[in-house]
């Protein structure tokens, strides 16, 4: 935006396209839509008072976009397009026919890369090969942003004049209405910057301590904001860096906190380099292609318990209510409830990282994907097959009195004591008592058997 806003001679308009097909076919969920809707109005205004309209546009398919695209800059007369870019197949697909539409009718294209702090092309090995392991990433990431800075861009310019009348965004697009309370996620820039800098002065420090704990308010919730592009992963990095001494390192006694926290967000940097480098994670396929063969189970009724908190195993079914009912989960959380599906019941990776998709608020591709892929141990930086996290021991460990539990799950709090991780182990009577499912699989046979189907591929 700032760089349209600086190239503009005769003022200029920003443009947003609504397909709901697109939508559909990426299983955006509604949650994520009604941030985007709100998100679209907090921006209008902001931009209407830099005499910047904002265009609402429709498109039937996502191969029309190019063409409403042109038709906008035919009707206000604009000889260029400014695009951010997005790094999916689809997406890549989307913007290059954008491009040859607008080249082909004379006009300049420029694009940036705002979704990331670097070009994903931009950062290799020794062999100029993309990275597939995050730790050497990392090094790599922070050698380059030490030499190179991160820096800032100021917001866009005033314009002249304004070139044609905002459009109102809808209030809703049908297929994507939600029930879900928008205000734990309030939407526009100022909320996500007054966020990041309350974390930045009162969590960040204990950060590294507190985040694996779902009961305690000590992660940034930041995540939905960097997905919508309300917040960009510069400004993050830049204001952890602020909270560490001005450095992106644990060199000095104040730094895990925000040393932890970078760290976080050099992972989702990371994903977002993975699917350019390796395309084949957006189209459904595992990062280790000898995976692909795995015969998973087919026992849907499995995966249909898990989708509605009805395992039999308390943390997994109060973090899958947990995002039912608010489009959002705690990051551990979501590695605990990954695992149980891949491994405890072992089924595809693809269904539980589609409907994440489908519920998430913060719902992004690269990072669900590559979150979804470690637990299933098909991924980069896969956790080993024979790696299975224990949910009763996980539990026990990050919510040890059973909070987190009990608020999500109203039919054990008046479960007392360590049964709440795991009712079995009450009398039968007491048990039987509770309108609460037994487990769903035997935990001693799932470590044999998914050792067993990974050694069959080889």
């Amino acid at each position: 935006m700032f760089e349209a806003s600086r190239a503009a001679t005769r003022g200029m308009v920003a443009a947003f396209v609504v397909c709901a097909e697109d939508w559909r076919r990426h299983d955006d969920a509604p949650v994520k839509v009604d941030l985007w809707l709100r998100t679209l109005r907090e921006l209008s205004c902001a931009l209407a008072a830099l005499n910047i309209p904002l265009i609402i546009l429709e498109s039937r398919t996502p191969g029309r976009i190019g063409t409403v695209l042109l038709e906008l800059a035919d009707r206000a007369e604009c000889d260029a397009l400014f695009f951010n870019e997005e790094y999916e197949v689809d997406e890549r697909a989307r913007d290059e026919s954008v491009t040859r539409k607008f080249e082909s009718s004379s006009r300049c294209v420029r694009s940036f890369h705002d979704h990331v702090v670097f070009d994903p092309a931009s950062i290799r090995t020794g062999e100029g090969r993309f990275y597939s392991v995050f730790t050497p990433f990392k090094r790599a990431f922070l050698a380059r942003a030490e030499t190179e800075g991160i820096r800032l861009l100021p917001p866009p310019k005033r314009q002249p004049e304004m070139v044609l009348a905002p459009t109102p965004v809808p209030e809703r697009i049908e297929g994507f209405q939600t029930r879900i309370d928008p205000t734990p996620w309030p939407a526009g820039e100022r909320h996500a910057i007054r966020r990041l800098e309350q974390f930045c002065e009162r969590g960040i420090a204990g950060y590294k301590d507190g985040r694996d704990f779902p009961a305690l308010d000590t992660t940034s919730r930041l995540s939905p904001y960097l997905n919508s592009g309300t917040l960009s992963p510069r400004q993050c990095i830049v204001a952890a860096r602020g909270a560490n001494q001005a450095r992106l390192d644990d060199s000095h006694p104040g730094a895990p906190g925000p040393a932890t926290w970078i760290s976080e967000v050099i992972w989702r940097e990371f994903y977002q380099h993975v699917l350019v480098g390796f395309p084949r994670v957006s189209m459904g396929r595992a990062f280790r292609p000898a995976t692909d063969r795995i015969g998973w189970s087919d026992r849907l009724d499995h995966f249909e318990s898990w989708c509605g908190g009805r395992t039999g195993v308390p943390v997994v079914d109060a973090a899958m209510r947990q995002l039912n009912t608010t489009g959002w989960m705690h990051n551990r959380l979501r590695m605990i409830a990954a695992m149980y599906l891949t491994k405890d019941l072992f089924i595809d990776w693809r269904l539980g990282e589609r409907y994440f998709m489908q519920r998430l608020i913060d719902g992004d591709l690269g990072s669900n994907n590559g979150g979804w892929q470690w637990s299933a141990s098909t991924g980069t930086d896969a956790a080993p097959y024979f790696r299975i996290f224990n949910p009763i021991t996980q539990s026990r460990r990050f919510d040890p009195n059973g909070d987190f539990i009990r608020a999500w799950l109203p039919e054990l709090r008046g479960v007392e004591g360590d049964a709440v991780h795991d009712p079995s182990v009450l009398p039968p009577l007491r048990r039987a008592a509770l309108d609460y499912p037994q487990p769903l699989v035997d935990r001693d046979a799932v470590k044999e058997r998914v050792i067993a189907a990974f050694k069959a591929i080889g």
